[in-house]
């Protein structure tokens, strides 16, 4: 005869077993989908970034994308690897502000953490601006209600947030696998074509390739590879947002963070072999992704796939900050640099204060941009490579200090990383800082203020509660508790039976007139009294006038 025996923990046959939160996280494939938005939507405007920089010097300088967009995808393989590294050394989440605080002080730690704040809500209303942008593309009808249905998007999106990280992850990996398919198919379907199957898009286009150049500067190439670099943004979302993650929480977001590079360097590596074999030059009006697709399938239903998928996926990668963003809050109020409703969590965990805080700031951004992608774009990107390359320096010093097996080779991969991130934010900075940069130069510091504001408040508070400190030792004060009493009853016993728990001494007292009938009346409650004798002493109070209700 055999025994089953329960495993320790689990619920009793035919009951729920308890509910530990953890159905509520992210696995590796749903991590991907929720967290990873921003980065796979990158692939629709980064190859077209180092297109239109490279235009400059004519048919000839297109014929450096590809090297350039290897350079992007080896920085992109050394972010990998190092945000590897910080989500096992940093399994709390906080990307390069949890690296900052640690290795580089406090600091710095909130310049990583404004950076990517600023990194965050642009990417919100970039994402929902360029969403919305393809859409009116299509139906230019729409054109003249295009904040009306930024605002509507990200309305949609916050909801769904609302809901539960589980719950949007779910809802965003049907658009991410359509996306991702779509552009392996238009990459390996254009490997065996040696010309476009159709050029329809671009047809009657002005093309934006310069005449008459000829030379290539390393100037050039060096801001090809920072514009190029946009395409990078969202790397970093995996890492910050670890605890979203289930058991064993490391490992899955790990994985993620290693399929979301592979995923992301082969879609870019590929769509650049294709605009050398296609020759494409880019035209006015017409995305560069577009042209590809064009080139690639024809000007068919799967042409409308692409772009479809291409739209939706633009406007649901703004979820990367909702993941994102909240859990940096929540550390941000946990170190008290940030107000503490923060760092509260609804029954799917679910930050709500920060998700609605991002919501609101994303919404006032779209309305004063008037739901224009082109006023946004500027602000973008800048204030992730801040965040990288502080990453990096974080992590050049965490291996200097650990000394573990091979820790050189490792500090030396994220100190080429650091240099690399660190030249890409001093040229875009000062290559779009008249279009409007000059706001995120502006903006870091007054966050970074905006944090230690913050921090001396509640540094304040401590030290009137005297936090951190022991406390001296409790003590007993003597008491009197005063019982009003008018009459005996129920309510007279059970009043002073809570008075004598409540203090030391307790005291009955009435209230007695001058007029016949109320001396009667305490004679009367003064024998009662007596005769009740319940040990505690019945006080008189005369009163000469009564007071007016």
């Amino acid at each position: 005869m055999s025994v089953l025996t329960a495993e320790p923990g689990a619920a009793p046959a035919g009951e729920e077993p308890p509910d530990t939160g953890e159905r509520h996280r992210l696995t590796a494939v749903t991590g991907l989908a929720a967290l990873s938005l921003d980065a796979m939507a990158s692939v629709a405007y980064g190859p077209e970034s180092i297109v239109l920089v490279l235009a400059g010097a004519g048919a000839h300088g297109l014929g450096f994308t590809l090297p350039v967009t290897l350079a992007i995808a080896a920085l992109l393989a050394v972010l990998v690897a190092s945000y590897r590294q910080v989500i096992a050394a940093f399994p709390d989440g906080g990307g390069s502000y949890a690296v900052a605080r640690t290795h580089l002080g406090a600091r710095t730690s909130l310049v990583a953490a404004a950076s990517l704040v600023l990194d965050y809500v642009l990417n919100v209303a970039v994402a929902v601006t360029a969403g919305v942008a393809a859409l009116t593309s299509a139906f230019p009808s729409l054109y003249g209600d295009r904040l009306w249905l930024c605002l509507v998007v990200l309305a949609l999106i916050t909801g769904v947030n609302l809901r539960g990280i589980v719950e949007s992850a779910k809802a965003f990996i049907v658009p991410t696998v359509v996306f991702v398919g779509a552009v392996f198919a238009l990459v390996v379907v254009g490997l065996f074509r040696s010309a476009p199957v159709s050029t329809v898009t671009a047809a009657g286009h002005a093309s934006v390739v310069a005449d008459n150049a000829s030379t290539v500067g390393a100037l050039l190439v060096l801001k090809a590879f920072a514009s190029g670099c946009s395409a990078l943004t969202g790397v970093e979302a995996i890492a910050n947002a670890v605890p979203s993650f289930r058991v064993p929480r490391v490992r899955r977001a790990q994985r993620a963070e290693a399929a979301l590079g592979a995923v992301l360097g082969l879609m870019l590596i590929g769509l650049s072999v294709l605009i050398g074999r296609f020759h494409l030059q880019p035209v006015a009006g017409v995305t560069v992704l577009a042209q590809l697709a064009d080139a690639s399938l024809g000007h068919n239903w799967a042409f409308y796939v692409i772009q479809f998928a291409t739209t939706l996926l633009l406007a649901l990668s703004a979820n990367t900050s909702f993941g994102g963003l909240p859990v940096l809050l929540k550390l941000l109020a946990r170190d008290n640099y940030a107000p503490h409703v923060f760092a509260l969590k609804a029954d799917r965990q679910v930050h709500r204060h920060g998700v609605l805080a991002l919501a609101l700031v994303s919404a006032a951004l779209l309305v004063l941009s008037g739901g224009d992608t082109n006023t946004l774009v500027p602000l973008f990107a800048i204030g992730v490579f801040v965040g990288f390359t502080i990453a990096q320096v974080g992590m050049v010093r965490h291996w200097r200090l650990e000394r573990g097996r091979g820790w050189r080779g490792k500090a030396l991969l994220n100190g080429f990383g650091a240099l690399l991130t660190g030249v890409a934010t001093v040229v875009v900075t000062a290559s779009k800082f008249t279009d409007g940069a000059w706001l995120i130069v502006i903006a870091l510091p007054l966050l970074v203020t905006a944090f230690e504001t913050v921090r001396r408040a509640y540094d304040r508070i401590g030290e009137r509660l005297g936090l951190g400190r022991i406390p001296e030792a409790p003590h007993r004060d003597r008491s009197l508790v005063v019982v009003p009493v008018s009459s005996l009853s129920r309510l007279t016993s059970e009043a002073l039976t809570a008075a004598s728990s409540l203090g030391d001494e307790v005291r009955a007292v009435t209230v007695c007139y001058p007029d016949p009938e109320d001396r009667a009346h305490l004679h009367a409650l003064e024998r009662a009294w007596a005769e009740w004798d319940p040990g505690v002493e019945l006080v008189r109070l005369a009163c000469t006038r009564r007071v007016r209700p």
